[in-house]
């Protein structure tokens, strides 16, 4: 069995990487959180309360469950919020990374990462492996400061870099631009959405599932990892109002400037997937097969409720 230990198990990516580990055989799985568990399932895997941002948790954590592969999904990811409270980014962005590698090399355990389409400036997107990061906002310069650690380091590693996660699960804690969008335009509200930011979205469920291949697979190195259509935030949002047959006169065009958001996004991202294609066997849904999973998942919660 290889035991495998998620931090962030209480996110969107933590919750579906359960659910996919308990249905796939070989699994040992430790699922790690701040807080208590909010997983609707609690049976079948270990769950075990930690704060990454703090040194000695995190060291005690690994030491004790001894994981053969530890999956990173904790992090802060509001870009705003990044902005502004630079040392609580910095202490769970980056410092609990180092923290990780620590506890890792200790253990004799991989590292599989998470990171993010923030640390490009976003001039020539879309982008592969190899390109060079330039982040533009505090956010983005925590999550390249986070892998060039991990890159340093001399324990065994993956990072995984994706682009604007979607997808449902129960007791959501953070909701995403699908949901915000799909929410909004039912509720008959006028929504302000960027024409001059693009991106390749990712079904939370395709990021759980490339988690799990590079672990089966020993990967090593930079994989890209994110959906493969390149849409922008408005044709996204636009997409959402086809899907459910909403107002689209309610979507109002706006550029990123008129905004005045505290951090500065790039413009265009977009991710080069032939990597992760190759080497994983990677096979991301289009967007709006992404957009028929959660609305069947959708339909269940409400079914259950």
């Amino acid at each position: 069995m290889i035991k495998i230990l998620i931090t962030g198990s209480n996110g969107l990516l933590g919750k579906k990487l359960i659910n996919l580990i308990l249905n796939t055989t070989g699994f040992d799985l430790v699922a790690t959180s701040k807080g208590k568990n909010r997983h609707p399932i609690q049976q079948g895997y270990t769950y075990a309360s930690l704060d990454i941002a703090q040194a000695h948790q995190v060291a005690t954590i690994i030491n004790h469950y001894q994981p053969h592969i530890v999956i990173h999904t904790a992090a802060i990811t509001n870009v705003d919020i990044c902005h502004t409270e630079r040392e609580l980014c910095w202490q769970v962005n980056v410092s609990a990374v180092a923290y990780l590698i620590d506890a890792c090399r200790k253990a004799n355990c991989r590292l599989i990462h998470l990171s993010t389409d923030f640390i490009f400036d976003g001039k020539n997107g879309p982008y592969t492996e190899n390109d060079t990061p330039n982040p533009l906002s505090y956010y983005g310069q925590s999550k390249w400061a986070a892998e060039q650690l991990i890159m340093q380091s001399d324990i065994q590693w993956v990072i995984l870099r994706t682009i604007l996660v979607y997808g449902v699960v129960k007791n959501l804690s953070r909701s995403n631009i699908v949901l915000w969008a799909k929410n909004a335009l039912q509720k008959g509200e006028t929504i302000n959405v960027v024409n001059d930011q693009w991106r390749t979205p990712t079904l939370a469920e395709d990021l759980a599932t490339i988690c799990l291949l590079a672990a089966q697979k020993n990967a090593q190195g930079i994989y890209n990892a994110s959906g493969k259509d390149m849409l922008s935030i408005l044709e996204l949002v636009q997409a959402v109002a086809d899907f459910y047959g909403l107002d689209k006169s309610l979507i109002n065009p706006v550029t990123s400037a008129s905004l005045n958001q505290a951090a500065i996004r790039p413009a265009k991202t977009g991710f080069i997937l032939d990597k992760a294609m190759a080497d994983l066997g990677y096979t991301p849904h289009s967007f709006t097969q992404g957009l028929k999973i959660m609305d069947k998942q959708l339909k269940e919660l409400d079914k259950n409720v």
